[in-house]
């Protein structure tokens, strides 16, 4: 969902932004095709399952000093880029180039901290998964071109967030704002809703925590990108880089500006499963996508297709937002009674899908039945206008954490 809310005289919310601060999308694109990628795909999936960590217990490869973890709380992907990860274009590509100014390390809790010490480069638990996918059909040649992105190709799309630093600092400030709303006289009618005042000192401070967990997920989905790039190389040789395309979030609170009855006004836009979609020629947009519109990455569930998608100029009526994924229909409990973990590797092997897990139960609470139609999802976005389709992608492997 989207709330746009003024900022001069509205209210912030942690709750509405999520648990998982910055959870979002990471789409590395090759210079390959299917055909040349086919006989290195098992292997491939194998090396990015041994390369990139789940993050619950299993093959942690980082564990941050204090000021290690400060300086990512605040600097997001540039102090790993300084640190000599990646290259240039991992950040430039990537939704406000990973990092947030409004940082600040110290209003985040020291146990939110020790909850992200070891979390960097790590996928996680739930929906979060990496997947290896080819382009299988074209919607918009011209922005296609622009993307970089052609039939065939092979991609990687990257699903996670902030793991539990995130999850901590809503837990931490949903734990200051339900005493808090009180004293500002306001009402909710749950609690998981708790909201202040955004400039509230309050508000300040969970802004600021946010920005400074949503800089810590650019930074783990920035390390993730460099362990499949070692994966890569490990399983295919000398072949040519992974290249960024962009990164988005999908659970995040900024500040943007729009004319709101004939006026320009502030706000503070909380995307909750609500990915930002910004047309032609915006200036957050990089250079060279600033023709055609934002990447817009969208992923469907397990073994079923995801979407790059375009920003455009009619998603203004939504605050430039879009969605975000397929969406649950059905719990993670009732999806386990439906099917075994078994069953929907069988399913997903039958459509000559490769599959990399840790946790059956993990596979069957994040079975296709759970889930929307994700094809239909995107057809209604790209009908309504709020963002168009560019190319649709099918997944050749499937790696999930725990």
């Amino acid at each position: 969902g989207v709330a746009a809310i003024k900022i001069s005289e509205g209210v912030i919310s942690p709750g509405v932004c999520g648990y998982d601060i910055n959870c979002g999308m990471r789409l590395l694109k090759s210079g390959h095709n299917e055909k040349e990628i086919k006989p290195y795909l098992d292997k491939l999936a194998t090396e990015i399952q041994n390369q990139v960590p789940s993050g619950l217990g299993r093959g942690r490869k980082i564990k941050l000093g204090l000021e290690q973890i400060n300086k990512i709380l605040e600097q997001g992907t540039h102090i790993l880029l300084k640190q000599g990860y990646g290259e240039k274009e991992d950040v430039e590509n990537c939704e406000a180039t990973g990092r947030l100014d409004w940082a600040d390390a110290s209003v985040v809790s020291d146990h939110a901290k020790n909850r992200g010490r070891d979390q960097v480069g790590t996928l996680g638990s739930g929906n979060h998964f990496l997947e290896i996918q080819k382009v299988v059909e074209i919607f918009d040649e011209k922005v296609a071109e622009v993307f970089g992105l052609f039939k065939d190709q092979i991609v990687i799309m990257v699903h996670c967030g902030s793991r539990g630093l995130g999850h901590q600092v809503c837990t931490d400030y949903l734990r200051i704002m339900i005493p808090a709303m009180q004293k500002y006289r306001i009402r909710v009618p749950d609690r998981e809703f708790a909201c202040v005042p955004f400039n509230s000192s309050e508000g300040k401070r969970y802004f600021s925590a946010m920005a400074s967990a949503a800089n810590y997920a650019w930074a783990n989905r920035y390390m993730i990108a460099h362990y499949v790039r070692q994966a890569w190389k490990k399983a295919l040789g000398e072949k040519e880089k992974l290249e960024l395309l962009y990164d988005v979030a999908h659970n995040i609170i900024k500040k943007e500006k729009y004319k709101i009855d004939g006026r320009e006004t502030e706000v503070a836009v909380h995307r909750k499963g609500a990915t930002r979609a910004f047309p032609p020629e915006h200036p957050e947009i990089p250079e060279k996508y600033r023709s055609v519109g934002q990447p817009v990455l969208i992923p469907g569930s397990m073994g079923t297709a995801s979407y790059v998608l375009a920003g455009t100029e009619k998603g203004k009526e939504a605050f430039y937002s879009t969605c975000h994924g397929a969406g649950r229909i059905m719990s993670r409990h009732e999806a386990t009674r439906k099917i075994s973990g078994q069953e929907v590797i069988r399913n997903l092997e039958s459509k000559g899908i490769i599959i990399k897990c840790w946790s059956l139960r993990g596979i069957a609470e994040e079975a296709p039945l759970a889930y929307k139609n994700i094809d239909d999802v995107v057809e209604v976005v790209h009908n309504a206008g709020l963002s168009k389709k560019v190319v649709k992608l099918v997944p050749l492997a499937v790696i999930k954490g725990e």
